[in-house]
């Protein structure tokens, strides 16, 4: 690890799945201290605005309950719980030492009886078919290798015709922006980051994820082979992030 957090990380398309998920869990558990601060930082905290905006296009008509895959230090599922007050958040991580910090911001928020946090596995979901309205996940998706079946195991847990959303940053199509999109990711943000970070290689993986991500055209598409419809997205911030939302069906 010591060795890795001097140098960089392997370009994503050049590591096994295996190796990707080591280099996720080597990442969160070494970035926790600032985290939280550098992503607000280094969006401009555009990271708030685009979190707030998933969680009032959130639905909740049956069981009044929010899945948050991959839910990190917790701000999607903070964010859910206080702008629906009546709704219960489960969230969801594999990352121990951020759920920790998750925890803190919970207990400053008193939102413990609303709120917890479960450790576990976005492929494989220990939870019942069918026990929330909605489940997301902000950011996340980008580090799980087989996305597809991530996303099918949040279909299964939700009702039919709750929503899966997928918050998530990505490579804007239009040339101007990719260049100067391109120069923030691969120069400015790991140049920041290393001053702040004690594994600033983690932002160089941070980068490359990013701009090896699929267009939302075809994210869109996977959502829709893993047996969502209505697969909906959502443009923000000249498109370097988006929200796909996706309906599981009813049943007839």
């Amino acid at each position: 690890m010591g060795k890795r957090l001097k140098g960089k990380y392997p370009p994503v398309r050049e590591v096994t799945d295996a190796g990707r998920i080591g280099m996720v869990k080597e990442i969160f558990a070494t970035v926790t201290p600032k985290y939280d601060f550098l992503n607000h930082f280094l969006s401009l905290r555009r990271d708030v605005v685009w979190r707030h905006f998933t969680t009032r296009k959130m639905r909740f008509f049956e069981t009044h309950r929010l899945l948050d895959v991959a839910t990190g230090t917790a701000d999607l599922a903070i964010d859910a719980a206080s702008t629906h007050p009546s709704v219960q958040v489960t969230g969801v991580d594999f990352a121990q030492e951020m759920m920790d910090l998750g925890r803190g911001k919970i207990g400053k928020r008193n939102l413990f009886e609303r709120v917890r946090l479960l450790r576990g596995d976005a492929l494989s979901l220990p939870f019942i078919d069918g026990c929330f309205d909605v489940a997301a996940i902000a950011f996340g998706i980008r580090n799980i290798p087989d996305r597809i079946r991530a996303i099918r195991e949040m279909t299964r847990v939700v009702v039919p015709g709750g929503q899966v959303m997928v918050l998530e940053m990505t490579f804007p199509e239009n040339w101007i922006l990719r260049g100067i999109y391109g120069i923030y990711l691969k120069r400015l943000l790991p140049s920041i980051a290393k001053h702040f970070s004690r594994n600033p290689a983690a932002y160089h993986y941070l980068a490359d994820s990013i701009m090896n991500f699929p267009s939302p055209d075809a994210f869109a598409r996977l959502m829709e082979e893993a047996g969502l419809v209505r697969v909906a997205k959502h443009a923000l911030t000249f498109g370097v992030t988006y929200l796909h939302i996706g309906l599981k069906p009813s049943v007839r």
